[in-house]
């Protein structure tokens, strides 16, 4: 940073203008932010406060008076408890999910157990639970479900798809996948939503046409199932030929040979662009929004459509901002660990 001249001179500049953008930062945000307002006569807030302190601190008492709606969306009010255990049964799920003693058979009763009882909260209708329609989930859960279960069903998808697309032996599958794999990537994923929400009744009966949150769910999987098949067949070819050769050696079948041997290998290769393809999956969720299904950033939107609170949809960003970025950034110090294990053992 002060090796020459020009180099400190450039340190000093740079060094000057991220205090100063900080300190900017902190005035607008801090010292003179409005964090709440009181309410009027008439029942509503007086955001005398925000007007008075505008284009000098941020008005967050936006985010007391519509956090509900940003969080859980038109969720009927007395029962947003149900969302909000949701959303942490997600985290949680997250976390067992991340330590290692859970990998094991064990994950799998406590995934399946978990995503019914989401189920259960989410739509009522038994155990004394009011029923709730798909029509007013919205905010951070369907979030959570789409990039979930986006995840869930295009990782193993994905794994058999870079299989038969280096298949030799089946030409048809190995076609087959080429086709949906360069096809897939070749769309938008706005263009697949669209699809999937208004070409897809057109061809089907009604009564088997599935809810728009399922077919936008199946449209992420598919997007997200081709780039991940593209990661996964880079980390196939990344292992050395030795190892095939090796394992056809002791005799091993082709799928024991690509469970037990190559694809360890292989996924522990691909550890980054994988988890890049996870972190853009839980982003592109909020595209969802062309087809009528409020997600977290859809809904912050419908949250300053009232008069009152028009002017202060930067905050409201920054707030969803911070949760995004919360996701991505434990998402990325995770897959960031697991490489420097990876690493680690490797030198041992």
């Amino acid at each position: 940073m002060f090796q020459s001249i020009p180099a400190a001179a450039v340190t000093v500049l740079v060094s000057f203008l991220l205090l100063k953008g900080a300190l900017a930062l902190l005035s607008w945000g801090v010292w003179h932010a409005v964090w709440r307002v009181p309410t009027g006569a008439d029942g509503q807030p007086d955001v005398t406060a925000c007007l008075d302190a505008r284009g000098v601190g941020a008005c967050w008492a936006v985010i007391g008076e519509k956090y509900r709606l940003i969080l859980f969306g038109r969720y009927p009010y007395d029962e947003q408890w149900r969302p909000c255990v949701v959303v942490g049964l997600f985290l949680g799920l997250y976390v067992v999910s991340a330590i290692r003693w859970f990998w094991r058979p064990i994950l799998i009763s406590i995934w399946t157990a978990a995503l019914t009882l989401i189920g259960i909260l989410m739509w009522g209708g038994i155990l004394g639970l009011p029923f709730v329609g798909q029509d007013a989930w919205g905010g951070l859960p369907i979030t959570l479900i789409l990039a979930t279960f986006g995840i869930a069903a295009a990782f193993p998808f994905s794994v058999f798809v870079a299989l038969g697309r280096r298949s030799q032996r089946l030409p048809g599958v190995r076609w087959l996948c080429i086709v949906y794999v360069e096809l897939i990537r070749g769309v938008p994923l706005v263009t697949l939503l669209f699809m999937a929400s208004v070409m897809f009744p057109l061809f089907v009966p009604a009564e088997l046409s599935p809810d728009k949150l399922v077919r936008a769910q199946i449209a992420i999987i598919l997007f997200t199932g081709a780039y991940l098949a593209e990661d996964v067949r880079a980390g196939l070819q990344a292992v050395p030929k030795g190892q095939y050769e090796a394992a056809d050696a002791l005799g091993l079948g082709y799928w024991k040979r690509t469970i037990l041997i190559v694809l360890p290998q292989a996924l522990r290769l691909v550890v980054p662009p994988l988890v890049n393809t996870f972190i853009g999956l839980v982003k592109n969720t909020s595209l969802v929004l062309i087809i009528g299904t409020f997600d977290l950033l859809g809904i912050s939107r419908v949250a300053t459509t009232e008069l009152l609170w028009q002017a202060y949809s930067v905050e409201v960003y920054l707030f969803i901002a911070t949760i995004y970025f919360v996701l991505c950034s434990a998402m990325a110090r995770y897959s960031r660990g697991l490489e420097e294990a990876r690493i680690a053992r490797a030198r041992s």
